[in-house]
């Protein structure tokens, strides 16, 4: 599952490429037949996350909310080339020869696949298949939506103090709590594995055990990493020093993580090996050397 950078980096791609100009909105699946005709023609106006929730506004008032769950994704095609999610554009990716309509609208080519969603406008198209949400609500709903969820690292309205009330007051595991999206929204399994790593914390630690200087240094480093992973397009949570080449891009995979995938394998801090156990429905991973429990 996408998690909350991915979803800031389509909004920003939303809002660059289809914002402030009409968008056709269909649905080739057919399973979104109805809410597509409530936008289709419309004015994009706004894009936002908050958490694994990406909302797109129209100039009606109405929103698009979509949740990629574990199966969904985006597909966007432009001028740039064809791009997954929100990814960059690979070097030497071919360009996309675009042809428009008499409306000066993109001609898509046939959908591949059970596309739920399509987007065109002058600039190209975005098609979604396989989200476990898509629907367009009003603003009433939408607020009721976000009014679920926790704060979301990546937001400026952001409130780290409502999680910290919960959080103190647990006796749930902190590996446990940061999974879940009404306490810190968009924090996925990579996410809370690695950022307990680099804090230090033993991921079994009650959340009432949390000091509030621990629970701020975690809050200000996912902050920094979400942030990392609007900017990369992809998540890379070692430090320079903790690399083989600490001067280069840490490219393959295995360079990017402390321990996530990486059971059994040396720590790169310490090189006890790496440990995992299910926990909340995923496999959690830690060092523990490095996070020694309590």
């Amino acid at each position: 599952m996408p998690e909350g950078h991915t979803l800031h980096r389509l909004a920003e791609h939303f809002d660059k490429t289809f914002g402030g100009g009409a968008v056709r909105v269909s649905s080739p699946q057919g399973r979104f037949t109805d809410g597509a005709a409530l936008v289709d023609g419309r004015v994009l106006t706004e894009s936002e996350a908050h958490g694994k929730h990406l909302f797109l506004g129209f100039d009606s008032g109405a929103w698009l909310r979509v949740h990629l769950g574990l199966y969904g994704a985006w597909t966007f095609g432009d001028a740039d080339g064809e791009r997954h999610l929100g990814a960059p554009r690979a070097e030497g990716a071919s360009r996309v020869d675009l042809t428009r309509d008499p409306d000066g609208f993109a001609v898509p080519p046939a959908p591949v696949g059970a596309v739920r969603a399509r987007m065109v406008n002058a600039s190209g198209w975005a098609d979604l298949r396989g989200p476990s949400a898509c629907e367009v609500v009003t603003e009433e709903e939408k607020q009721a939506v976000q009014d679920k969820l926790g704060p979301d690292p990546l937001r400026t309205d952001a409130e780290p103090e409502r999680a910290w009330e919960r959080v103190k007051r647990s006796r749930t595991t902190v590996a446990a709590l940061l999974m879940r999206q009404d306490i810190v929204a968009g924090i996925g399994n990579i996410y809370r594995a690695e950022s307990l790593f680099r804090a230090g914390i033993d991921p079994m630690t009650p959340g009432r055990e949390l000091t509030r200087e621990q629970w701020e240094e975690l809050w200000e480093d996912l902050c920094g990493l979400l942030r990392d992973g609007v900017r990369d397009g992809c998540i890379i949570t070692t430090r320079p020093e903790d690399r083989p080449d600490p001067g280069a891009l840490p490219v393959p995979r295995p360079d990017t993580l402390y321990v996530c995938y990486r059971t059994g394998d040396p720590c790169r801090v310490c090189s006890s090996p790496v440990a995992a156990t299910a926990l909340a429905g995923r496999t959690l991973y830690w060092c523990p050397g490095c996070q020694p429990a309590r």
